[in-house]
């Protein structure tokens, strides 16, 4: 639907000023703000009501933005604004301590997020289930014990600490090295399963005693590659706003402890910024909220997501714009960790 300009205005002020008082907006503020009469404000204003991009709390309250506003605001008016140099020194000191680290620097930047926004920030650590293997080592740290790595073209390393019933030595450990390597290297990170370390132990012939434990080890590390965690900061962020009564803030908390669904607010497909308004999340919990979301990369795969629950009201500009270079700044920092595995 089509808005005169001047009701594009309107639009757009009381949309900024709500965000930033929490107040409904009264025709004076808009018409100061405009350089136009209070009553050809309020005659737009009902006019956007009745289109449905304004609602009236009370008879005798001023206007505050719909859902259906806000999503007019979000697609057509809003601008987004640069983070400041502050703002982005502030990203870069959470975050480049934990570059070597995936699951570290998803919840510095969990934290990140939380914190410039106001808002209760939700990340998925990268996922290995779609990844390969890049490659397998194994470190000696004791006579009879070892640790084993497995880095995933997703960025993440895991690892495990195993036991043997004889000792170790560094050709045992290299023959181990080259037997994995040469099986495992470049396969798929979900074909490692039971029935296939079944078979590594029965092509390994006689070796296959002495790597049974490295190869249970193995199993473990796979697991961990694949699962996914999610990462969460300033759920308490949310009972500052007075959107938020006791019963909404409890059941938006009580969506944020299902990691499942969690997991499946940020599953979107990689790409912008999403902004999701209400009822456009599917979510009964978030129908009075706003979720803004993104995917973040590992060199070209589509790793994990990011994003920010709050409340209708919130700034989507700087929601976004924090967003955009957060999740930007990751997708550097485990490509680069990839590429130097």
């Amino acid at each position: 639907m089509e808005l005169s300009a001047r009701k594009e205005k309107i639009l757009a002020a009381v949309c900024g000023a709500y965000v930033l008082t929490g107040d409904p907006v009264g025709s004076k503020l808009i018409a100061a703000e405009l350089g136009v009469s209070s009553a050809t404000v309020r005659n737009d204003m009902a006019e956007l009501s009745d289109m449905g991009f304004l609602a009236q709390p009370h008879t005798s309250a001023g206007r505050v933005p719909s859902a259906r506003g806000y999503r007019f605001y979000i697609d057509r008016l809003m601008r987004v604004p640069s983070l400041t140099g502050q703002e982005k020194s502030y990203v870069d000191s959470m975050l480049q301590p934990h570059a070597f680290d995936p699951e570290k620097l998803m919840t510095a930047a969990t934290d990140a997020v939380a914190s410039l926004t106001r808002m209760a920030a939700l990340t998925t650590t990268p996922s290995g289930g779609g990844a390969v293997i890049r490659g397998v080592q194994l470190v000696q740290v004791g006579r009879r014990t070892a640790i084993i790595l497995l880095m995933s073209s997703a960025g993440t390393i895991k690892s495990r600490v195993f036991h043997c019933d004889f000792d170790l030595s560094q050709e045992i450990l290299r023959v181990f090295f080259r037997l994995l390597n040469s099986k495992l290297a470049g396969q798929p990170v979900s074909s490692v399963t039971p029935a296939l370390i079944q078979s590594l132990m029965a092509s390994f012939g006689e070796m296959s005693v002495l790597m049974s434990s490295a190869l249970v080890a193995l199993l473990d590390v796979v697991n961990d590659t694949i699962w996914t965690r999610v990462c969460l900061s300033g759920q308490m962020n949310l009972l500052y706003y007075p959107e938020y009564d006791r019963e909404s803030a409890r059941r938006v908390m009580d969506l944020l402890e299902r990691p499942r669904d969690v997991m499946r607010l940020l599953s979107g497909e990689p790409g912008a910024v999403t902004v999701q308004v209400g009822a456009e999340t599917r979510c009964p919990e978030l129908v009075d909220s706003s979720l803004v979301s993104v995917r973040y990369r590992v060199g070209q795969e589509n790793a994990g997501g990011m994003g920010v629950i709050g409340p209708m009201r919130m700034d989507y500009g700087k929601t976004i714009a924090v967003l955009s270079y957060v999740s930007d700044s990751v997708t550097r920092m485990l490509t680069s960790l990839l590429r130097e595995q």
